[in-house]
């Protein structure tokens, strides 16, 4: 049973001290919990980088056995309307708290999902039944989440992860799982994830289905992501002004990692910073990037955004 498990839960922390890049956050939410009153909290970042995890762990240490009795989770993504808050929250906000801690916990993950009516409703539910419940609410973007809500939390925001967590995750897990890590592949795995803590065990465990020896070579290829040097040489045939050759590496690139439109433009746009170009020039590129990003969400064709781009950085150089 415990082969089958999948690695984002198996290597999920289990206690404050295992959760890795929030070091900061962490002691400030451990001084609540040992005084075993905490207020409303409103954790705030990019995916993968520990706050699901957080709110569990907070649930794990207040209440011990009894925490899935005085936990709910929900997720915005799937009850997004006015509806959960009447229904599932109200319900489970307005009973007492099994246990010596006098208040419950609802953790809503993804709650810049929920429509302002929602939000709306949940400020009011927040308010009335704050005397035996906190919530714990999870998003993205704290900008979605309208002023009335977070005034009434302490917002904690999260960052990604850096190379020394990373460092730290892939080391516990390759002496878990008997892996050999070689030269390059922690920072193939923090450029590739981006501080996503989740990708990066992902990435593992379907390199470690191949081989047990994980390689650069191994992770590019798994994660569907570009080279860098493959990435750079693209960039440099453009703004040579060699369009043709530039746009024939830039969709084999593509075809060979099946990469979207909007993977490559991301990935161009970070390479862009490690082009030997003049500042200047490398502002006017990113700014194409954007441009071009900008065009794809919006429904454009990401080939023709694309060699317009490519196009856009040669043009942009020669002024």
């Amino acid at each position: 049973m415990e082969e089958s498990r999948i690695w984002i839960e198996k290597f999920r922390p289990r206690s404050f001290g295992d959760i890795k890049g929030q070091e900061a956050i962490i002691s400030r939410i451990k001084a609540f919990v040992k005084k075993r009153n905490i207020p409303h909290l409103l954790l705030a970042g990019p995916a993968g980088v520990g706050k699901t995890t957080t709110a569990l762990v907070i649930a794990h240490e207040l209440y011990g056995n009894s925490w899935k009795e005085n936990f709910l989770e929900l997720n915005a993504s799937d009850d997004r309307g006015i509806d959960v808050v009447r229904t599932k929250i109200k319900d489970f906000a307005r009973t007492i708290a099994i246990g010596d801690v006098g208040f419950k916990i609802i953790y809503l993950d993804e709650c810049d999902s929920l429509t302002s009516e929602a939000q709306q409703a949940l400020r009011r539910t927040m308010e009335t039944y704050s005397e035996n419940c906190r919530f714990c609410l999870s998003c993205n973007y704290s900008s979605k989440i309208i002023d009335p809500i977070q005034s009434r939390c302490t917002i904690f925001r999260f960052k990604p992860l850096d190379k020394d967590s990373v460092k730290a995750i892939v080391e516990k897990i390759s002496e878990s799982e008997g892996l050999k890590i070689k030269s390059g592949v922690i920072d193939a795995l923090h450029e590739i994830s981006n501080g996503d803590a989740r990708r990066i065990e992902n990435i593992l465990q379907s390199c470690a289905s191949i081989d047990k020896s994980i390689s650069t070579e191994l992770i590019y290829e798994i994660s569907s992501a570009a080279r860098p040097k493959e990435v750079i040489e693209i960039l440099k045939e453009a703004v040579d002004g060699r369009f043709i050759k530039a746009r024939n590496l830039l969709l084999e690139v593509m075809l060979k990692h099946g990469l979207s439109g909007l993977d490559i433009v991301k990935q161009i746009q970070k390479e862009i910073h490690n082009l030997n170009a003049d500042e200047e020039k490398k502002l006017k590129m990113i700014e194409k990037c954007g441009e071009c990003e900008f065009r794809m969400v919006e429904g454009s064709d990401e080939y023709i955004q694309l060699e317009a781009l490519i196009a856009g950085f040669y043009i942009k150089n020669k002024e």
